[in-house]
């Protein structure tokens, strides 16, 4: 099993870039209807997935900080976010890895981000197209 074949590239995936300000990302989200969403710098390197949680939980420790205001919203970065935050890792997956790790990153997360051997975002496989692969192939023995 090849991971590009299961490959939605980037040119068809939502991402973020490291300086959108808060209200960028949270509108990009919001547009989309994604709660989570991948992280790349302009260079195009994977940098980590962000999510609702990780805004919210920002504003929260925060709270009393003027960039939590709209006005500090359009100010406040993402990377400003990721880097204060830390957000847990969204693993990402390189092109060349085997079906094994695809199947292990996939169980704990919707989706995978992917790389090439630079660490360049190329896309994501999302747990739906795997499971959707292997619903297939079980039936496909069945007939």
């Amino acid at each position: 099993m090849n991971i590009a074949y299961f490959l939605i590239p980037k040119s068809e995936t939502a991402y973020l870039f490291d300086d959108y300000t808060l209200r960028q990302a949270l509108e990009k989200m919001r547009a989309h209807g994604y709660s989570r969403i991948p992280v790349i710098s302009r260079d195009g390197k994977y940098i980590n997935v962000v999510g609702e949680g990780d805004f919210l939980w920002y504003m929260l420790d925060h709270g009393g900080e003027a960039g939590v205001s709209m006005v500090g919203a359009e100010e406040l970065k993402l990377k400003d976010i990721l880097n204060r935050n830390r957000p847990r890792p969204y693993h990402c997956a390189r092109i060349t890895a085997g079906r094994d790790e695809l199947i292990r990153l996939a169980m704990n997360q919707n989706f995978v981000p992917v790389t090439d051997d630079d660490g360049a975002y190329i896309g994501i496989v999302t747990r739906r197209n795997i499971i959707k692969h292997f619903v297939t192939e079980f039936a496909d023995k069945l007939t």
